[in-house]
């Protein structure tokens, strides 16, 4: 088993048996729910976008974040950035810090929050699977700004880092708010 294989199939098995069917039954009362004030979230901005809370540079500490903003997270910034920058077409060769590469979009609901999350997890996804070994063990290149001699294996493992920390977060919040 190739490198490739092992980080990919880590993270196909943390979505599938671990992460993703812990999120089945999420309501809109707990992907909204603020466990702490201050909370960052997701909500509409003055112009009706629905927007991330976010700061730069982040205050210390940041403020707890909500399972909305958690979820919105992993899918901006964990696989739709990524997958925008090196698997669609870019042809100014936009750099993954680019904000064209982040959805306008964003869900305010847990259902629309858990079809968003789907969608970009099943295009990074698809887009790490389709690389063979020599393509994954390339340098990204200028497309990943300072981290242009990474390769996709570095990034696919701190993809999945994150993915599986802010999981993992996510689970953590279910069981608070369930709690009560």
């Amino acid at each position: 088993m190739g490198t490739g294989e092992l980080l990919i199939g880590q993270l196909e098995f943390y979505w599938d048996v671990h992460f993703r069917p812990r999120l089945d039954g999420l309501t809109d009362a707990e992907y909204l729910w603020e466990p702490a004030q201050p909370s960052w979230t997701v909500h509409p901005d003055g112009a009706g976008r629905i927007v991330m809370d976010q700061e730069v540079p982040e205050p210390s500490p940041a403020p707890v974040t909500t399972i909305a903003w958690r979820l919105v997270h992993i899918g901006v910034g964990c696989f739709a950035i990524r997958v925008n920058t090196f698997f669609e077409d870019n042809p100014d060769g936009a750099d993954m810090f680019d904000a064209r590469h982040r959805p306008a979009d964003l869900p305010l609901t847990a259902a629309g929050g858990l079809a968003f999350l789907d969608h970009w997890y099943r295009r990074w996804h698809d887009g790490i699977r389709s690389m063979d070994e020599k393509a994954l063990a390339r340098p990204l290149g200028p497309k990943a700004g300072p981290y242009a001699d990474d390769t996709m294996l570095g990034l696919i493992a701190h993809i999945n880092r994150e993915t599986i920390h802010h999981g993992a977060e996510i689970c953590l919040l279910r069981d608070l708010y369930r709690a009560g």
